[in-house]
């Protein structure tokens, strides 16, 4: 039993206002498998993956961060879905409307979605049948490198470690029932232990705030002196950031390509794709007769997180990235893309960012969770960091299956947000590299046209590379 970390624990409270779960999307030759098979296969195999295992228990009033406990599978977190006529443009239909549908990860923070006997997939022969799974994971349990490693546990060949002996490998359904008791006890002994610690956790906040200012100014000392670069500036927001409603409805779409078409000598698969996304955009608001001002992308950069008394599962920091857009040329403007994404990621990294991280890792859960309930997420500020979301993750090589079948592609799809209406994800395994679309209706009504023209800017990019 562990508490959430702070920052996982802001995902968890924050899921209650907005949709921010993970969904990672395998594509896998269908080799016949009925359901039960499926759920037979996926159950053999979670009761040896411990993230599986648990989900989150909440503490009275949360006087206390919640807790991390073990529980057993339910038989509806596997769900088969029938689409009539299953075809790859169905799919993706149905696909948007499970990105609206959030997790509750005190009940149980994952979900496993299959759509068998798919036809007209990206890379499949004529008639060859696809399997796809959509693993849906609580943003409170994993960040995107986290996400993959779990995906790798559920669908890799190697074995796994024997499964705890409060966990036996059986198959579906796997039915628990909450011990009301217990989990009573635990929360109040939580809260009991947590009423006392306020007034350090207080003491400690200001310690380490006032530790985190000194960090800041040596910071912009060292940026003054050349020697670190300086902080990205905020923008005004464009179309693409909405009006700071949430989203009523999601879309999605993919571009499953050869990694080979991404591949160019001098500049990294996610620059390729920034500088593609950059032309699709600023070619897109064009065609809307949109204003098209300094465009800028956040990108969420893997961070080592410090040892703490609990573990963050959520180690990363978003950067906000320029799109050159007054650079007209494929070539210089990927430059100067890459040298923006360079100088963001050294600041990111420098020591002195671990500050503020350890003045949250200290505040008492009261105040944390008012600020996460009071946050003003649904207006849209007069300046944001970015205009979309570009997440672009490595899954390893395509050495996994499902069902008896191999895979053969994945996708992500980053959440959206108030200010966030149009994200994408480029996620590579093995020899393929899949760049999504997940936008919202309202702000991109047509998103064929948008996804046609990140296609082309994407063969355009790559020949002026090479």
């Amino acid at each position: 039993m562990n508490s959430l970390a702070p920052r996982d624990a802001t995902m968890y409270w924050l899921s209650a206002r907005t949709r921010n779960d993970l969904f990672l999307l395998y594509c896998f030759a269908d080799a016949g498998r009925d359901p039960e098979q499926l759920r037979a296969a996926v159950a053999n195999r979670v009761v040896r993956i411990p993230d599986l295992l648990i989900h989150v228990l909440d503490t009275p009033a949360n006087i206390a961060y919640p807790l991390w406990v073990t529980c057993d599978v339910t038989d509806d977190q596997f769900i088969d879905h029938d689409l009539g006529d299953a075809t790859w443009a169905n799919l993706t239909a149905d696909l948007g409307t499970l990105l609206g549908a959030g997790l509750k990860a005190n009940d149980r923070p994952w979900r496993l979605h299959t759509f068998r006997n798919v036809r007209d997939v990206p890379g499949f022969a004529p008639g060859e049948p696809a399997l796809v799974a959509v693993l849906q994971l609580s943003h409170a349990l994993a960040d995107g490198r986290r996400a993959a490693a779990i995906a790798r546990a559920l669908f890799g060949a190697d074995d796994l470690p024997a499964p705890p002996a409060t966990h036996p490998a059986a198959p579906f359904p796997l039915r628990y029932v909450p011990n009301s008791l217990r989990a009573r006890t635990t929360t109040a002994l939580a809260a009991t232990l947590a009423l006392p610690a306020i007034p350090i956790g207080m003491a400690r906040t200001v310690i380490r705030g006032l530790a985190a200012a000194r960090a800041q100014r040596h910071l912009a000392d060292l940026t003054t002196a050349g020697e670190l670069p300086p902080p990205a500036p905020d923008v005004e927001p464009t179309l693409l950031n909405g009006t700071g409603a949430p989203p009523a409805a999601h879309i999605a779409r993919m571009l499953v390509c050869d990694k080979a078409r991404l591949r160019t000598p001098d500049h990294s698969v996610t620059v390729v794709a920034l500088t593609a996304i950059s032309f699709a955009l600023e070619r897109y608001l064009r065609d809307r007769d949109e204003p098209v001002p300094e465009l800028r992308a956040q990108v969420p950069m893997a961070i080592t997180a410090p040892a703490t008394d609990s573990p963050t599962r959520n180690t990363y920091r978003d950067l906000s990235v320029d799109l050159s857009l007054s650079e007209p040329h494929p070539r210089a403007r990927a430059d100067r893309i890459a040298a923006d994404l360079t100088a963001r990621r050294t600041r990111a990294a420098h020591p002195l960012q671990h500050a503020p991280d350890a003045v949250t890792a200290v505040l008492p859960a009261p105040i944390l969770h008012r600020d996460v309930a009071n946050a003003p997420i649904d207006q849209l500020p007069e300046r944001v960091s970015g205009h979309t979301v570009v997440s672009s993750v490595d899954r390893g090589p395509a050495d996994l299956e499902f069902g008896g079948g191999p895979v053969r592609f994945t996708a992500g799809f980053p959440a959206l947000g108030a200010v966030m209406h149009l994200t994408h994800g480029v996620t590579g395994l093995g020899d393929t590299v899949t760049i999504s679309v997940h936008a919202d209706p309202a702000v991109i009504p047509d998103p064929d046209r948008y996804t046609d023209l990140l296609d082309s800017a994407l063969d355009e990019v790559a020949r002026a590379l090479r």
